[in-house]
């Protein structure tokens, strides 16, 4: 957060940079200042973590950015919406822990969840094990946490 202010009063930014602006800047300013003080927010801000390009999984590994799937059995390659990459992507980043549906509609969706109630993950998730081969009532890649959402086994192999 930077705020961009006339009030330049120091009781004022330290206010600010008090109640949690990363920087404080008074008007009138340069952008080329502007410019320099958001790169440094981002250089001192933590890195976001990034989906993986590659995930192996289970029997086979997939392919995000290109959204292959090959399989280790010689299989026929399956095809991935852009969406079911997303979804892959996004639990394999986070493998290891359970991910609520909430968070998988703000995160892949990009839509608020508070009050929705949608089936529309479950058939995204159906159709993504359908693709890797997974069965539900024995996963060895996407495993349904009950009440939770749904967690991504293994992220051995799962590359960058």
């Amino acid at each position: 957060v930077i705020i961009l202010t006339a009030r330049g009063a120091e009781s004022d930014r330290v206010r600010g940079l008090q109640l949690g602006a990363d920087d404080y800047v008074v008007k009138p300013f340069s952008v080329r200042e502007l410019l320099a003080r958001v790169q440094a927010v981002i250089r001192r801000s933590p890195q976001r973590p990034r989906p993986p390009r590659k995930v192996r999984f289970a029997g086979g590994e997939a392919d995000l950015e290109l959204r292959t799937i090959r399989y280790d059995n010689k299989r026929e390659p399956a095809e991935l919406s852009e969406r079911e990459a997303e979804l892959l992507g996004y639990l394999a980043a986070n493998a290891g822990r359970p991910v609520t549906r909430d968070e998988i509609l703000h995160n892949v969706w990009l839509i608020s969840a508070s009050g929705i109630e949608t089936r529309t993950i479950d058939m995204h998730v159906a159709r993504l094990r359908e693709k890797l081969g997974d069965d539900a009532a024995q996963p060895r890649v996407l495993q349904t946490i009950r009440g939770r959402g749904y967690l991504f086994l293994s992220r051995e192999g799962t590359r960058s």
